[in-house]
């Protein structure tokens, strides 16, 4: 379903002159309302009489989360302090967190963004929306409720945790619709199946999956698991939170809301701007943001454009599921890897569960050291001793493969990896400690 067809199928053309008539009026609300934006297009002898076209965003100073934090709690305010309605901050772990501040109107947007998010997924009036997101100061749970009830849907705020409860309630009141972290969806189908609930026969039939970065291998996981249709939905804190982008029924790329988030590609090492289907940093400015507008924020995801038409009818630039980060990209013996990569690898290595973690050491030799511990199905695990050592001979066959490096593969039992309520932790690094 469409939620917007006036924005959400616009011509290119006439949205081009939207976004550019945003841009224009947000570049002069910066320099006129945040001293730091100021300081910054001073720095650079730029003004918005000299943004012309939409390749002219280049000229404009770039935003970093470095920046957000320095300005922490409200350095970046564009509006007076009494127009805020609502805060929501991130949920790192490390530094001061980033702040997104709302005015009413930009309540009004996030409700819009996410309400055509969650139609992207098939959400209509008639759904009942079991939300497993976190609420409070995290925008997950938040704007997932908002999208739903803009739509009409019955909403259960259920928040993340007491998975127990949550299959209670899935059952009992007829959930057709999940939104959660994609491996939060794995968790409780693992505890679905110890508590004797068959996923399958109940009405749940679609889910909106984001908060990390998650595999096609994994997507085909839930959807088989659950017998639903698994959607990827994406978005930050920093930006709005859920609801910059979405899939929709073709599973092919994330449509973004062009109309209110403009999008850049750029090589993250230079910040120049890269081709359609060039994978690069993913780059956003808020075209109609009150609160915390951002000017070319650099998001540090990974990702790459995709313009040609969608099946559904959407006219707006989709972007490829993420690959990554830039700064939770692993640099091993001076390979750069990825988690997602593991991940996609391994999800198609029969026997093995979807539940993994990357120990990272350094040997006396000072040389990175790998090693990949790997739940194996409960059948495999109780098989012989030489069925196990095929698999991990194949599972590290495979890492060499696909990363081009060497891993040491240690298999352990189903449930022994720690699990996570909300993004899932893959990666322990000791080689600074």
């Amino acid at each position: 379903m469409i939620y917007n067809p006036e924005y959400e199928c616009m011509e290119a053309e006439a949205r081009k002159r939207l976004q550019l008539a945003r841009l224009k009026n947000l570049v002069e609300k910066l320099y006129a309302d945040v001293p730091f934006y100021r300081k910054k297009m001073d720095e650079l002898g730029i003004r918005s009489r000299d943004i012309h076209s939409l390749e002219d965003i280049e000229k404009l100073p770039f935003t970093t989360k470095d920046d957000l934090r320095e300005n922490y709690p409200h350095g970046l305010l564009a509006c007076p302090k009494d127009r805020i309605v609502e805060v929501h901050m991130s949920s790192g772990t490390t530094g001061k967190p980033v702040v997104d501040e709302y005015t009413q109107n930009d309540i009004n947007i996030w409700r819009e963004a996410m309400a055509r998010t969650m139609a992207g997924g098939g959400c209509t009036k008639d759904d009942i929306v079991q939300n497993c997101y976190g609420y409070g100061l995290f925008t997950g749970g938040p704007g997932a409720h908002y999208g739903a009830m803009t739509l009409g849907a019955e909403v259960l705020p259920m928040s993340s945790g007491n998975t127990a409860r949550q299959l209670m309630v899935m059952k009992d009141f007829g959930s057709t619709m999940l939104a959660c972290t994609p491996s939060y969806a794995l968790y409780m189908a693992e505890e679905a199946g110890d508590a004797g609930v068959d996923l399958l026969k109940l009405p749940i039939s679609k889910g909106c999956f984001g908060a990390e970065p998650w595999s096609e291998n994994m997507r085909k996981e839930i959807e088989a698991r659950y017998g639903m249709k698994a959607y990827d939905i994406y978005g930050l804190t920093e930006i709005i939170g859920p609801g910059v982008s979405f899939e929709c029924e073709a599973q092919n790329g994330l449509h973004i809301n062009e109309d209110l988030f403009y999008p850049e590609i750029i090589d993250p090492a230079t910040g120049k701007a890269l081709p359609d289907g060039g994978k690069g940093e993913l780059v956003f400015t808020t075209l109609t943001k009150e609160g915390t507008p951002l000017l070319r924020y650099r998001t540090r995801d990974i990702t790459y454009f995709m313009r040609e038409p969608c099946t559904c009818g959407r006219t707006t630039i989709r972007m490829h599921r993420l690959f990554g980060r830039t700064d939770d990209m692993l640099i091993i013996r001076g390979v750069n890897v990825f988690p997602s990569q593991i991940e996609h690898a391994l999800i198609e290595i029969e026997g093995t569960e979807p539940q993994y973690l990357i120990v990272l050491t350094r040997g006396e030799s000072r040389l990175d050291e790998v090693e990949l511990q790997v739940e194996v199905k409960q059948e495999f695990f109780s098989d012989e001793t030489r069925g196990l050592e095929n698999l991990r001979a194949k599972i590290e066959s495979v890492m060499k493969s696909k990363l081009q490096i060497g891993v040491r593969v240690k298999l352990v039992e189903p449930k022994t990896i720690e699990r996570s309520i909300g993004k899932a932790k893959r990666v322990i690094d000791k080689r600074a400690i």
